[in-house]
């Protein structure tokens, strides 16, 4: 009898352990996950929902978001469009759980594929960055900055059909008009 509850207090201390040594590696994996989850993931789980950033500069920007890649995201503000790169975002709320990642050729579009589409249509863009706000027509897109040929002359502006060019690094939002 003795060796019986011997064996079974083993059991049980072997059973014991092991959900414990269970726990923590699902616990591991869990926090590994969690881990590996990009802003731009969580951004896109919420893909045709309101959405609110507070950019760099402190500008509070809200709209319905229309996309999301891992370098930028595009917002609806009634007929408006924003394109918002992710390093100008400084909060967004309210976010959720992440999306699964995105197909391989999605994860490479970077925010210059989106501003060469824009220059290839000809829209008219505003551009914000931190230098100011500027609109007309982006002319050429580099590695790390726009070339924005300017419509209108604003007091301290450049004048009109004056090409500026304008660092990638500082722009938080290009928005069409």
């Amino acid at each position: 009898m003795r060796w019986e509850a011997l064996f079974a207090d083993l059991e049980s201390q072997y059973e014991a352990a092991a959900r414990l040594a269970d726990d923590d590696a699902v616990a591991e994996l869990a926090e590994g996950e969690i881990a590996s989850v990009r802003l731009a993931d969580r951004l896109r789980a919420r893909t045709g929902d309101l959405l609110r950033l507070r950019l760099r500069s402190g500008a509070d920007l809200s709209g319905r978001l229309v996309d999301a890649a891992p370098q930028w995201l595009l917002m609806a503000s009634g007929e408006r469009r924003i394109l918002v790169p992710l390093e100008a975002i400084v909060l967004a709320w309210p976010l959720g759980a992440a999306a699964p990642r995105t197909a391989r050729v999605e994860q490479r579009l970077r925010v210059t594929h989106a501003l060469r589409a824009l220059a290839h249509e000809g829209i008219r863009v505003q551009v914000a960055c931190a230098g100011g706000a500027y609109a007309g027509w982006l002319s050429r897109v580099g590695a790390d900055h726009v070339d924005l040929r300017t419509d209108g002359p604003e007091p301290g502006r450049p004048e009109t059909g004056a090409v500026v060019t304008i660092s990638l690094a500082a722009i938080e939002t290009v928005s069409t008009a």
